[in-house]
């Protein structure tokens, strides 16, 4: 070929050369246009804006960060949402739970104080609302432990202890309790020594939690508490014979503030399971509840040996 030629060929290669990158650069160009759009949405509070790309394209990592980024403000967003929705639930729950026996002592008080009510009856009326004052007492000192849990201030004292002992002295302090509310018992405790990282003031909490919601809200009238060991956890099993939680309310059990009887008739204030799970979590454990409706519960608590 003549140097003509090859200086023809030259030209056009180079010509071709040129065209690419500046179709290459035109492109790159509207990607940052698109990027820009992208941006501006983003920074207006649209997060389901998407930056489409393709694999070759230069800016491609830019666009999926940019795409992770709205992804991850969007979930964000739709947690704060629903921890919005979840705060103003728990304050409409507190509102009526606190209000509703507050203004009930305050109307027997008044009732007292006035002297609507003498002799007999007076004392009745005090009888009941000295009631109502310890029950709304139990119920902020649960809320206050609740809240610690939550927010994580709750400071633990882990000790090596004899976990059989431990459970031997709660269920000797519940013995009476239980015969007084006419609840018959088996207790299977393994008289073998059971050495295990705890905190005796956390699972003395967890058990009086079990035993308190079966007296508060089973209608039960026998109870099992069931201790098993093996070498890498201990298995706490509190079972009752009572009426039973529906299928429906199982997966909820452990939700602050939820209740099964959705009427708000029954007693009890909602967070005793919520912080037994809590109590639970925190030795890096597990608790689970199982039902047959008319049959009973069993509550059954996982705790690892070592922490």
């Amino acid at each position: 070929m003549s140097i003509d030629g090859y200086l023809i060929l030259g030209f056009v290669l180079a010509l071709l050369i040129i065209l690419y990158l500046v179709l290459k650069l035109h492109h790159f160009r509207e990607q940052l246009s698109f990027i820009k759009d992208a941006l501006e949405d983003l920074k207006s509070g649209n997060l389901n804006r998407r930056v489409l790309v393709r694999e070759n394209d230069m800016t491609r990592q830019i666009c999926y960060d940019i795409n992770e980024v709205a992804i991850s403000g969007q979930s964000r967003l739709i947690q704060q949402r629903q921890a919005e929705q979840a705060f103003k639930r728990l304050m409409t729950s507190l509102s009526h739970d606190v209000k509703t026996p507050l203004a009930s002592l305050v109307g027997y008080l008044e009732a007292i104080e006035n002297g609507l009510v003498t002799g007999q009856e007076k004392d009745e009326y005090i009888h009941v609302a000295s009631d109502k004052a310890h029950r709304l007492k139990d119920f902020v000192t649960a809320l206050f432990e609740w809240v610690k849990l939550d927010a994580g201030e709750q400071i633990f004292h882990f000790e090596q202890f004899d976990l059989n002992e431990l459970s031997r002295n709660i269920i000797a302090e519940w013995v009476p309790i239980l015969e007084n509310a006419g609840l018959n018992y088996d207790i299977e405790i393994p008289e073998t020594e059971y050495p295990i990282r705890i905190d005796p003031n956390a699972y003395t909490r967890i058990l009086n939690n079990l035993l308190q919601n079966i007296m508060t809200h089973s209608e039960a009238n026998h109870v099992v508490l069931c201790i098993t060991e093996d070498t890498q956890q201990a298995k706490i099993m509190v079972t009752d014979n009572g009426k039973g939680i529906s299928p429906e309310d199982i997966p909820h059990v452990f939700e602050r503030m939820y209740r099964c009887d959705h009427s708000r008739s029954a007693k009890g204030n909602g967070l005793g399971l919520s912080i037994a799970k809590e109590l639970v979590s925190a030795h890096k454990g597990m608790i689970t509840a199982a039902s047959t409706p008319g049959l009973g519960t069993t509550f059954t608590v996982l705790l690892p040996k070592a922490l």
